[in-house]
């Protein structure tokens, strides 16, 4: 792993994964999530990793909800680098799931490296009281149905986006999605300086065991040397501790409200900006510095922010 000069934090916004009945303070709307994201990059944040939902909470794929908030996202921040999902939601068609990204033509996208069971149906164990018909369904579902990522739908996602210069933020759920990325890497389709998501926590992948988030990283120095950068987040109330543990090896940190609802033990995050605030702080007493969107675009050789990314593909 080539080890960071500066630690890039990115915020995931809202995602697909938490629901309403969780957390009051979910940014479900257009204008919530752009205003969510222009302040976590106030608090230090250089990407912002975007979905879309409905005003009821659902997750939504229409291009023209991530139009609108991307807009008001870089309308609303000098700089940022704006990381669209192409993973969306299980729910969705690859076409869906794809739609924002195609249509915006970020500099950089999530992409999920393999198939797997992806279950949060334990919300439902939660909440004791449902604020929308659609949620509780919707959690239960993942119990019974895997997450679909199969490697002709990884090619097409690398492939389409890739084309018009999307570098892609590979987020690695296990330890075989490592090979499966090298296996892309070696086909030239997925080029370097790799960025690498290490996810943890999630019922179907690999545990939130500070252990496993060090043997992901001495797997991928095996298979990739220096030609990629290590971020890692756990979902839930280990967030902070995998953000602390992997700026202390060298890497990155991801956090925000699709990924944890929380801001420390029975104490729920009000915005995905307390939380960059709170890992910044750590960040900054191991002695390191945070990097801005320009080091970002240096150290994971992005594009550059283009006044056409929201040209229809």
């Amino acid at each position: 792993m080539r080890r960071a000069e500066k630690v890039i934090i990115t915020t995931a916004v809202t995602g697909s994964v938490n629901v309403p009945s969780q957390s009051p303070y979910l940014p479900l709307t257009v204008d919530e999530v752009a205003t969510a994201a222009i302040e976590a990059v106030a608090a230090g944040s250089a990407i912002v990793h975007l979905h879309a939902r409905h005003p009821d909470g659902r997750p939504a794929f229409e291009p023209e909800l991530f139009e609108e908030i991307v807009e008001k996202v870089t309308a609303g921040t000098d700089d940022v680098v704006v990381n669209i999902t192409t993973g969306g939601s299980s729910a969705m068609t690859m076409d869906e799931r794809l739609a924002g990204a195609l249509r915006i033509r970020p500099e950089i996208a999530s992409l999920n490296m393999g198939s797997m069971n992806f279950v949060y149906a334990g919300i439902a164990d939660r909440v004791t009281e449902w604020k929308h018909d659609w949620e509780k369904q919707y959690v239960l579902n993942t119990y019974a149905h895997p997450f679909v990522n199969s490697f002709d739908q990884i090619e097409h996602i690398l492939r389409a986006l890739g084309e018009h210069g999307t570098r892609f933020e590979y987020e690695c759920y296990d330890i075989g999605h490592l090979y499966s990325l090298a296996y892309f890497v070696d086909r030239g389709l997925a080029p370097t300086p790799l960025l690498i998501q290490g996810v943890f926590g999630i019922l179907g992948g690999i545990g939130a065991d500070h252990e496993n988030l060090e043997h992901m990283v001495r797997i991928a120095d095996k298979l990739f040397g220096d030609d990629y950068r290590f971020s890692a987040f756990a979902a839930g109330r280990d967030q902070m501790q995998f953000g602390t543990h992997s700026a202390w090896l060298g890497g990155h940190v991801r956090v925000g409200l699709e990924d944890s609802l929380w801001l420390g033990k029975g104490r729920l995050a009000t915005t995905n900006a307390e939380q960059v605030t709170k890992i910044r702080e750590v960040i900054e007493d191991l002695g390191k510095e945070i990097a801005t969107p320009a080091d970002a675009r240096a150290m994971l050789a992005l594009r550059g922010a283009s006044s056409d990314r929201s040209t229809p593909a």
